[in-house]
């Protein structure tokens, strides 16, 4: 009896096999630094279900890149014994999906799984730039006595990138601002998105020629995206990001994503589908790229 296809776009096995698949998508849901609403534990399952209703075909880009293959993984077991160690399972899934030659597109979770992440493509792309879309700056040293915690995660992130850019930023806290100001990081603040229509240049002249992106959901304005551990007032809109991210992937090279911080509010399934269709907006602009299309 055939059975109904269950993962991202609910592709058939001609689309979805792990050998001839040129992007694979890595379920993580962990969750274990969550500071005010949690639920990012469930975020990937939710974007994987509702994955399987965003249509395939790209109207912006009039084309369907589904065909180049698009594995699903199965969820990466969440590893209890403490942050530290989950980082080095993260890292350990993620290094062998980029030996295996796959574009890397993560789901959480939150977003202390990113720095793991991009340890892992740094070893592979020594010259990283990292493009963050966030409501929060996550540049603390350490939060709630981990140096591990989601609000740390570009600190973190530091350790293996030579540039971050934030854009959509519009919380940060004093130990946070005193140290951008130190280390030479100019946020995009979500103000100056809409204030002005120069800040994607300024993105671009920031970031190096090879870019990992990652996006926590809470940097769309909460009007969009709801289902987020931290809603942040304003944030930017849908067309600013898939702006920004054309942009990058028609001047740049993306070597891997993720999307973060999806928590599902029970009865709403508007933040998985912004987080589903982003996820496939991402895949169609590097293919693209790749194609000589953008």
């Amino acid at each position: 009896m055939d059975a109904y296809p269950s993962n991202f776009l609910g592709l058939g096995r001609e689309q979805s096999g792990y050998e001839s698949a040129r992007f694979a998508v890595l379920p993580v849901p962990y969750e274990a630094t969550a500071s005010y609403r949690g639920g990012t534990r469930l975020g990937p399952k939710a974007i994987l279900d509702a994955s399987e209703d965003v249509e395939r075909f790209d109207e912006e880009l009039a084309e369907e890149f589904h065909h180049c293959g698009i594995c699903t993984l199965d969820p990466l077991a969440p590893d209890q014994s403490g942050p530290a160690a989950m980082h080095e399972t993260v890292h350990r899934a993620a290094c062998r999906i980029l030996r295996d030659g796959k574009f890397l597109l993560t789901l959480g979770g939150e977003h202390g799984i990113t720095p793991a992440l991009v340890r892992a493509v740094a070893g592979k792309h020594k010259t990283l730039s990292v493009l963050q879309i966030d409501a929060h700056a996550d540049l603390r040293d350490r939060y709630e006595n981990t140096p591990y915690s989601h609000a740390c995660a570009m600190r973190r992130v530091l350790d293996h990138a030579r540039t971050i850019v934030p854009v959509g930023i519009r919380n940060v806290s004093r130990e946070e601002h005193r140290f951008m100001r130190k280390a030479g990081i100019e946020p995009v603040t979500a103000r100056e998105c809409f204030e002005s229509d120069e800040w994607i240049d300024r993105v671009l002249d920031r970031l190096g020629a090879t870019v990992y992106i990652t996006i926590d959901i809470d940097g769309f304005d909460p009007a969009v995206a709801p289902g987020t551990g931290t809603p942040e007032p304003g944030g930017i809109d849908w067309y600013q990001a898939i702006s920004l991210l054309r942009l990058v992937a028609a001047e740049k090279r993306i070597v891997a994503a993720d999307v973060v911080e999806v928590a599902p509010i029970p009865g709403q399934v508007v933040t998985e589908f912004l987080a589903a269709r982003l996820a496939y907006k991402l895949i169609c602009y590097v293919q693209a790229a790749d194609q000589g299309k953008l």
